[in-house]
């Protein structure tokens, strides 16, 4: 039987627009942090496209649309995926858009721009009373707000941009009185000096993070005066070169800490705060890894969550937002809890998760949302995938496995027959591996369990996956 929305997205819904029963256009416009921080200096690096895992990522908002939604994506879901979810899963679906224009190196909301028939489509559904719901607005999307005549679900560009800040999470947190980690606001390359000559004075590394970095990307750590000089001097030269002193990063003290943490909220239009959930976040150098549910926490940290989410959300407010925002926090090995590391308001990887999560993690049960490497020798479908994991995919006592995004495995293979023709064969799979990537929720009665189950499921996925003959 298939399930109609979840309660988790009429409540969103009704949050944004008042109205649990608005269709919502989805656009999961993963790299709209590279679109704001355009405005702003970060750390001297090389210039990166989206890649093509964090496009295809666009794929994990299937699960939180529903049915008279829509879902725009460059690259139309594969079939045996979609049944799995309908059929297996009981999951009820949006449709999909897939512009007929794309560009891999342009956002979606650009391929939308470039392609009338899907743009005609998107139009009839904004005169049918959609709104558009991106993961987080640009101006790509304000331009596609206006021309398909869709009216944002959620707040415009500039104030988007304004709260996304690490500058402005770092100043609210201290305006707020909640409990902050030490560190400095840096807007010019003189406050920069002044913060890296002050925290030389303490024992213990720092981290100098971009005000628009994202997973591990504008992030530098400073355990040494060596690399505190040797990153000043990079930004000296680049400021004497450009004739700009501009900069806008954050420079904190590293903290030992037990436990990442994420807390999500939903701020509705009328100011009004709801606290939606915390997990654990599992990183690796900075990098998210994913979730594990519920966390360890006492009764005191939970209430300290639950405060500072209280306090941050109606700021976000009174400063023009309203939306889903997801709150990174620490636990330090002390057990003091830093409620605010950061504030993304905008959709998180929690929010793409939380309509799976209501269906299948069951009460006084654990859960782990986590993505594993998938090596390819050529495109695969999802029928090869499930003949891999096989048995993991149904419901047993020791839990199972949901896969929440098919896309992302066969992002390295992107036009895998043109720009390695010759030396990939998609009929025999010869040919060097390429690594995408396979997000999950596995489910599972205690934690042993789903050590277990996580265990099979990496065991199952080890080696080089191989088209099925006729895939």
């Amino acid at each position: 039987m298939t399930r109609e929305s979840t309660d988790y997205l009429r409540r969103l819904k009704t949050a944004l627009t008042g109205d649990p029963a608005t269709p919502l256009a989805f656009l999961c416009n993963f790299e709209v942090e590279a679109q704001w921080a355009r405005h702003h200096v970060g750390l001297p690096a090389p210039a990166a496209a989206p890649t093509a895992i964090v496009q295809r990522m666009e794929e994990l908002g299937i699960l939180l649309a529903g049915p008279g939604d829509v879902l725009v994506v460059k690259h139309a879901p594969d079939e045996g995926y979609l049944r799995y979810l309908e059929e297996d899963l009981g999951v009820g679906l949006p449709a999909v858009l897939v512009p007929e224009t794309t560009t891999e190196d342009r956002p979606t909301a650009e391929d939308l721009l470039n392609s009338p028939r899907a743009l005609d489509r998107l139009s009839l559904l904004g005169r049918r009373g959609a709104r558009l719901m991106p993961m987080g607005t640009s101006e790509s999307e304000e331009k596609l707000a206006v021309s398909a005549q869709v009216p944002l679900a959620v707040p415009d560009a500039t104030t988007f941009e304004r709260v996304n800040s690490k500058i402005y999470s770092r100043r609210i947190t201290e305006e707020l009185g909640l409990p902050d980690v030490p560190g400095w606001c840096c807007e010019s390359l003189g406050e920069l000096r002044d913060a890296l000559a002050e925290a030389a004075g303490a024992p213990g590394a720092v981290v100098v993070k971009d005000a628009y970095g994202v997973s591990g990307k504008g992030l530098v750590v400073l355990d040494t005066p060596a690399k505190a000089d040797r990153l000043l001097r990079i930004v000296e030269r680049r400021a004497a070169r450009t004739g700009d002193d501009r900069l806008a990063v954050v420079v904190e003290r590293w903290i030992p800490k037990r436990a990442d943490l994420n807390y999500q909220i939903t701020v509705d239009r009328r100011g009004d705060v709801r606290f939606d959930f915390v997990k654990q976040a599992l990183t690796e150098r900075g990098v998210h890894q994913g979730h594990l549910m519920p966390p360890d926490l006492s009764a005191d940290q939970h209430a300290l969550l639950r405060r500072a989410a209280a306090e941050v959300g109606g700021r976000l407010a009174d400063d023009g937002f309203f939306g889903v925002a997801g709150i990174d926090a620490i636990v330090a090995e002390d057990e003091r809890v830093h409620p605010v590391l950061e504030i993304n308001a905008r959709l998180n990887m929690s929010t793409y998760q939380g309509g799976m999560t209501e269906l299948f993690h069951q009460p006084g049960h654990v859960a782990l949302a986590r993505h594993y490497p998938v090596r390819t020798a050529a495109p695969i479908v999802f029928d090869d995938l499930r003949r891999v994991l096989g048995p993991l995919l149904s419901p047993a006592p020791g839990g199972r496995v949901v896969v929440t995004c098919f896309g992302t495995v066969n992002a390295g293979t992107v036009n895998a027959g043109t720009v390695n023709a010759g030396t990939v064969n998609a009929g025999t799979g010869d040919g060097p591996p390429y690594q995408g990537r396979l997000y999950t929720l596995l489910t599972a009665p205690d934690h042993d369990r789903l050590a277990a189950l996580d265990e099979a499921a990496r065991a199952a996925l080890a080696g080089v996956l191989q088209p099925r003959e006729g895939s």
